[in-house]
């Protein structure tokens, strides 16, 4: 019997699974670094995170959101013009609207809400300011 042929088809088969298996190694090891790049990079995230947590209590705190009126981004700007503190009639003409009670205790509502949210300070009884 001539045992050549199946040796030749071992050695064949032998160097197909060589192959594959060194493959695969090159894969795990390419695997392998891109891992330890992701975990490091998650090390950085999470240090950055601690980082930026631990200064949040410093950072000066941004503008509170306006109140979604177009009336409020138009008292801001007659607050941005005027020289002294306005009353609710004053603002009322600024926005152009007219001098009827309804307007005048709208505005003034709007006041109200802004200083609550800290953009004005009410200097004296029913004078509004911009907040310095």
């Amino acid at each position: 019997m001539n045992l050549q042929p199946l040796l030749d088809a071992l050695d064949l088969q032998e160097d197909a699974a060589r192959a594959l298996a060194d493959d695969l190694r090159a894969q795990i090891d390419d695997l392998q670094t891109r891992l330890r790049e992701a975990e490091t990079h998650l090390e950085h995230l999470a240090i950055t995170r601690k980082t930026v947590t631990g200064l949040a209590d410093r950072l000066p705190a941004g503008p509170p959101d306006l109140p979604e009126h177009p009336d409020y981004p138009r008292i801001l700007a007659a607050f941005n013009h005027a020289a002294g503190p306005l009353r609710a009639k004053d603002v009322c003409e600024a926005l152009g609207h007219e001098l009827l009670p309804k307007n005048v205790e709208g505005t003034r509502a709007k006041l109200k809400r802004l200083v609550k949210l800290g953009i004005l300070t009410e200097a004296h009884t029913g004078h509004f300011a911009r907040k310095q």
